[in-house]
């Protein structure tokens, strides 16, 4: 056909051979129908994307033909979704219909496809990533596999995400980090949420990854060696239990060590337990369990166990269906190492979640209802319709990607609620109406506060009293959707009542003044800013407005009102005017370091440098519109990044430094150590102003029990500066760690 000229020779073969990669993947998999109907398919889809090329300049068709590979063998779905996945940018792409599709391969296909178009159509377009995000779970709750899909199309996105533009990638890489990787987390996709928060920070921290992936090349082979020194030992008395194993090693992720560097503040030298050891039996369903028990016996009679590091999700598996024994015991050279014990059918879950959940369904009593209580919270979320798309996604991430706690009624019936739930949460858990009527909380038997947040193998007993009402307090005191829902629901109906005694209140002023009430009210609604009248009702319900005292500002004329007097209005709003030039005089006054934002000079915008993370010239940066504070440049690092990128999308714009700037900045660091008495103050301020020049803006210290914790802001021109003086003080002897706040 003449479009299929667009493809050259040498591509052909490419496409042909990723196809029949594809086929192999699925192996024995394959009924005559599904052959036929994925051959269809991918012609379908050669011919719809032949005029395409991605971002790197390979033809379009070999992306979801790898999205279709990848569903297969990194998620574990079937022929369907090889179908769903080849087709899933033909209808948003090009001229193929969904009507087109249902016809050639049916409801299911369509509907799924159909799924994840809506999905894919709201990049470009200035929405919340978080509606978007909305939509990607209200598909959940019909069909996963739109979401499986959906995390592969995601995955092969991030791996070949270099040939965009920066402030693109940063923009996908924070909604990747965001949304998906909880997402994929919460499905029980451990490899696919590993690898989604890796390749984020490949973008988003690209000096900290190269240098641990770097760090963890140069280790391999000790790593190696290390790992064969602990499997020895255990190898021997493993294989008298006759159970059949085997022994992995596996290193962390790039991203999880660079969380313990972050959070313990230390160096990766100091980083043991770099790797996990898994050990996974092959043993009949009905004989997993001592199994298991007998391998963690073998572990600890070798090596010794720290009691406090053992977690047994095999008892309890967790909610998304994983199930393993860890501990973590101290092995050779006094290394900690964590150990996970499994099963093979457990393992298969823990790499391939909900997909794998689905084959082993029935295997175990009670297993068809791993996901249910999930999907129930979901449907209570998307049921909310008060809740806008921000609201919607930090209570999906609060309440479905936490870890849990078991908690138990009276009865000792277990019941599991996110980490960080409170007592009135547990209430609302129960049933509705126990939480409308909860007036008094004991755990274990202690009577406790409603906001108090519940542990591990509490047991909870709620006293309801039929007069008792949640009150606005109660929003505060909870964290899960269910409770928050439910609570503004029975809110908005004490506000209607409240809101019609406002209206009463007001027909009655509006008879005795002689004006119509429509007219009146909708005036009023405008005058003081109100967004709708049942604003305006509930305010003078409330007392927020004293509707004998305000309404005497109005005369009437023609049964309208108009106000009497706008002097007071006028004075105010030239006051107001007067602040405005201030403020703005003050902003000019101020010099700005030379900025380029989306490749124009910034002077045109209204920008200045974020306080929240401080950016020092030569910082990986971009600019965000803010609704209030014109543009507003922040580091790729800043701790509101992710959520901005990720729900604002929209609204990033590219920034880069000019060359040079003579701009002074201000960067805070912290800094730890031994303490050794009063001539800790006197060494770091030597370093830092007398060697090294540099003006000390403010600097406090604390010292306790023989560490000290000290607080330096400085003025530097740029990150080199900063880098500088860093080194300089980690250099001095009993300095542990100099970090750059963030």
């Amino acid at each position: 056909m003449a479009e299929q000229l667009l493809i050259h020779d040498d591509e052909k073969l490419m496409i042909q051979r990723a196809y029949r990669n594809l086929l192999r993947s699925l192996k024995d998999k394959m009924t005559t129908e599904d052959k036929k109907n994925i051959r269809q398919a991918y012609e379908l889809a050669v011919q719809a994307h032949s005029k395409q090329r991605r971002k790197s300049g390979e033809p379009y068709i070999l992306h979801p033909i790898e999205v279709a590979r990848i569903c297969v063998e990194e998620i574990g779905l079937g022929p369907t979704a090889v179908v769903c996945a080849l087709l899933h940018d033909v209808v948003e792409d090009t001229d193929v219909s969904l009507g087109d599709i249902k016809i050639q391969f049916g409801e299911k296909v369509s509907k799924i496809v159909d799924g994840l178009t809506k999905l894919d159509g709201t990049y470009d377009v200035e929405i919340s990533q978080a509606e978007n995000f909305r939509k990607v779970l209200s598909t959940l709750v019909d069909d996963v596999r739109v979401v499986l899909i959906k995390m592969a199309d995601r995955l092969h996105n991030m791996r070949t995400l270099g040939s965009m533009a920066r402030h693109k990638q940063l923009r996908i890489a924070a909604e990747t980090s965001y949304i998906y990787a909880p997402l994929a987390h919460r499905l029980g996709l451990y490899n696919v949420k590993t690898e989604f928060q890796d390749l984020s920070m490949k973008i988003t921290e690209p000096d900290a990854y190269h240098q641990i992936a770097q760090k963890l090349q140069e280790t391999k082979k000790d790593r190696n060696n290390y790992i064969n020194d602990f499997i020895n030992p255990l190898d021997e008395e493993l294989a008298s239990l006759n159970i059949p194993y085997r022994i992995i090693g596996r290193p962390k992720s790039i991203h999880s060590i660079w969380n313990k560097i972050k959070v313990k503040k230390i160096p990766f030298e100091e980083i043991y337990d770099l790797f996990a050891i898994r050990i996974i039996v092959d043993v009949p369903a009905k004989q997993e369990k001592s199994a298991c028990w007998q391998v963690y016996s073998v572990v600890t009679d070798v090596f010794h166990p720290i009691p406090e590091r053992l977690k047994d999700w095999i008892t309890t598996a967790k909610s998304n269906g994983y199930e393993s024994l860890h501990t973590t015991v101290i092995g050779p050279k006094g290394r900690y190492v964590e150990v996970q014990i499994r099963s093979e059918r457990m393992d298969e879950i823990a790499e391939k979640g909900f997909a794998a959940h689905w084959k082993y369904k029935g295997v175990k009593p009670n297993g068809q209802n791993v996901y249910d209580n999930w999907l129930d919270s979901i449907r209570d979320i998307l049921d909310d319709p008060d809740k806008d798309a921000l609201d919607f996604i930090n209570d999906f991430k609060t309440n479905l990607f936490n870890e849990e706690v078991y908690v138990y009624t009276p009865k000792g019936e277990m019941k599991i609620l996110p980490k960080g739930a409170t007592a009135l949460d547990f209430a609302f858990h129960i049933h509705t109406e126990v939480g409308y009527h909860c007036s008094a909380i004991k755990v274990n038997n202690k009577l406790v506060p409603m906001g108090y947040k519940i542990d591990n193998g509490d047991q909870i007993h709620v006293t309801t009293n039929k007069n008792q009402k949640p009150n606005e307090a109660w929003l505060k005191m909870v964290v899960t959707s269910r409770a928050k829902s439910k609570i503004r629901t029975a809110l908005k109906e004490d506000n209607k009542k409240r809101a019609e005694d406002g209206k009463d209140a007001l027909i009655r002023k509006m008879k005795s003044m002689k004006v119509d009430y429509e007219e009146g009210a909708d005036f009023l609604v405008k005058f003081w800013g109100f967004k709708s009248r049942f604003e305006l009702h509930y305010a003078i319900a409330l007392g927020d407005i004293d509707i004998i005292h305000e309404m005497k500002k109005f005369s009437v004329e023609n049964g309208k009102l108009m106000l009497i007097s706008q002097e007071n209005f006028i004075k105010s709003d030239h006051d107001l005017q007067k602040t405005i030039s201030e403020k703005s005089a003050l902003l000019k006054g101020k010099k700005q370091p030379s900025i380029f934002i989306n490749g124009e000079p910034g002077d045109q915008y209204n920008y200045s440098l974020a306080s929240c993370c401080n950016p020092l010239l030569g910082d990986d940066i971009f600019a965000f519109i803010t609704t209030a504070s014109g543009v507003k440049i922040h580091r790729t690092t800043c701790p509101n990044a992710t959520n901005m990128m990720a729900n604002y999308g929209y609204r990033i714009m590219r920034a880069d430094w000019a060359n040079s700037s003579d701009t002074e900045f201000v960067a805070d660091l912290v800094i730890t150590g031994l303490d050794s008495g009063p001539g800790v103050i006197e060494k770091l301020t030597n370093k830092i102003s007398t060697s090294l020049g540099y003006n000390i803006r403010s600097f406090s210290i604390e010292g306790k029990e023989g560490y000290f914790e000290g607080k330096v802001s400085l003025i530097v021109l740029n990150i080199d500066q900063l880098n500088l003086v860093i080194n300089s003080i980690k250099s001095l002897e009993g300095i542990s760690s100099v970090t750059r706040v963030e």
